[in-house]
């Protein structure tokens, strides 16, 4: 939570007890040409909750993400994961630290079948798994990884699409793939990235099922998202950002009804239906 914010000092909601932060980010900055994409002071995420990022267009969320995961340079700051330094390393040693984010697949990714999406994630492949699938590195990985993948795949409901090329899936069983591919990682913080856009209102409420489960495993779980609907019912804490910077955080229900957050954010009509 940030230390200069308005919403410090709200009690956490049942589930969220005292400060336990497994990642931490201090004066992080990143600017592109003459925009500052992100320019925050203090940012924590606690242990084992669910944190939704929300903030209009081009506030910094995705960039943000990009920073924490290693697959962009800031230009100052620094950031901790369990008390250990993530600046200037790598994003697939990042992973193998703890920490994963998703990506829509690419079009290397698509022409691999969903079992080989996911042995390419394991966390003693060679080749570096993703980059090595990426660049051709990429070799067969030990029956253990086999094993895991399908039961992830099971865990998901894609089990019967193993052998299918990943690109005939559809928007929600990418979705869903994306999900369980990260999880081959073991990471402890799970960082998705509006998985709920282009999803089907039925599969909607199985993505949430499956975030929840993620918490309730004890993980950490951090997702971009913009439908309230979707961030009021699953999160611990809500972290709003605005031009780069985070304008306000705390519980979904004060956060809907923060006028610093109707303002920039959630739109003058939340606020009438909140009075």
């Amino acid at each position: 939570m940030n230390a200069d914010h308005p919403m410090d000092g709200v009690a956490p909601e049942p589930g969220v007890h005292k400060p336990n932060p497994v990642l931490v980010a201090k004066d992080l900055q990143k600017s592109f040409g003459g925009l500052r994409a992100v320019d925050i002071d203090h940012l924590e995420i606690q242990r084992h909750t669910v944190t939704s990022l929300i903030g209009p267009n081009g506030a910094g969320k995705t960039t943000l993400f990009n920073l924490l995961t290693g697959f962009d340079k800031p230009d100052a700051g620094e950031w901790h994961l369990n008390g250990g330094g993530l600046v200037g390393i790598a994003a697939y040693r990042v992973a193998r630290r703890g920490m994963v984010r998703t990506f829509q697949l690419t079009r290397s990714l698509a022409r691999l079948t969903v079992m080989d999406n996911m042995l390419v994630a394991a966390k003693d492949n060679k080749g570096e798994g993703l980059w090595g699938a990426l660049t051709g590195g990429w070799h067969a990985t030990e029956d253990a990884n086999e094993e895991r993948a399908s039961e992830l795949l099971d865990r998901f409901g894609l089990d019967h699409m193993a052998d299918e090329y990943a690109g005939s899936l559809s928007g929600g069983q990418r979705k869903l793939l994306e999900m369980a591919r990260a999880l081959m990682m073991d990471p402890e913080v799970v960082m998705l990235d509006e998985p709920m856009a282009g999803v089907n209102p039925a599969l909607t409420q199985s993505l949430l099922g499956h975030i929840t489960g993620l918490r309730d495993g004890g993980k950490t779980v951090v997702f971009v998202e913009h439908d309230m609907d979707v961030v009021q019912e699953i999160s611990d804490w809500v972290i709003v950002m605005a031009q780069g910077r985070v304008i306000a955080e705390g519980p979904p229900d004060i956060i809907a009804t923060n006028p610093s957050v109707i303002d920039a954010y959630l739109g003058a009509h939340h606020g009438e239906a909140a009075e």
